[in-house]
């Protein structure tokens, strides 16, 4: 059994380049998690992940039928009998590990499912707003990103009434969404509250940059469906990374319909997660 130590931004960064090293899928490898991300005031001073993949366990096994060829039996003397049984053996047990790929190229189908939700990312928002909302809005994000040195363009959209959509756009939209998109989280709630405290009438806040958030809802589907699908092969339960409340909701939905499988969740936030059971 090996393993390495690989390190990025995130932990998925960091699973990601490893497996990118060895050349294998997510499901060949143990992973442990050394060292998690960590972001400081708003995404500023961050440190990166750094996990341990470890591969190599199972497929020394077949090695064992190896030390078959009895050698005792070579002592009766026809050599000829013992030569050809160690030929036939090794045969079938060929055989074997040519089923288990079978298995394994079913997973790019759940790949494509990935490409469904999509749709939703062109969905028309209609033009900007230039309400009073709106305007606190940008004036408060103005100053927020001005703070934190980012140039980006505000467009603040209305697609119903009470929900106001705010799409950040410029090239340092990788620090605006942060870690697993805590920063975007946080930028979204201290909006909401600023827009809220002055004028009358609550409304909901939502903001996204570099369309993570359709990116992030069908990154959890894609999970939820390959976690589903281990759950249902090995027949063991499997718990999941920490997530948002929202987060959760998109893996519960995405398994309510799906056989065999039950989802529920532990712990308390920030670090509640969801387990994914197996149900007979």
């Amino acid at each position: 059994m090996s393993y390495i130590d690989v390190t990025g931004k995130t932990e998925e960064e960091a699973i990601a380049r490893a497996l990118s090293q060895l050349n294998m899928e997510r499901d060949d490898v143990s992973v442990e998690i050394l060292e998690r991300a960590k972001t400081g005031f708003l995404g500023l001073g961050s440190t990166p992940a750094k996990v341990r993949v470890t591969y190599g366990g199972e497929e020394e096994k077949p090695a064992a039928p190896e030390i078959v060829p009895a050698k005792p039996k070579v002592e009766s003397r026809p050599a000829a009998k013992p030569a050809a049984k160690p030929v036939v053996k090794p045969a079938p047990r060929a055989e074997k590990p040519a089923a288990e790929p079978a298995q394994k190229t079913r997973e790019p189908a759940v790949k494509e499912e990935r490409i469904a939700p999509a749709e939703h990312i062109s969905k028309p928002l209609g033009e900007e707003i230039q309400d009073e909302k709106a305007e606190a809005i940008r004036a408060f994000l103005s100053g927020l990103l001005e703070k934190m040195e980012i140039e980006a363009q505000i467009r603040v959209y209305l697609p119903e009434k009470g929900r106001y959509q705010v799409i950040l756009e410029g090239s340092g939209m990788g620090q605006i969404i942060g870690r697993r998109g805590e920063t975007l989280d946080a930028i979204q709630q201290l909006t909401g509250y600023c827009v809220n405290r002055a004028g009358t009438g609550r409304v909901r806040v939502a903001v996204d940059a570099e369309n993570y958030r359709a990116k992030r809802e069908e990154s959890l589907d894609h999970l939820a469906r390959k976690v589903a699908a281990k759950v249902v092969k090995y027949r063991r339960s499997v718990t999941l990374e920490p997530m948002n409340a929202y987060e959760r909701h998109i893996i519960h939905a995405a398994l309510q319909d799906e056989p065999n499988v039950a989802t529920g969740s532990i712990g308390s936030d920030p670090n509640r997660r969801v387990v994914v059971s197996y149900v007979r």
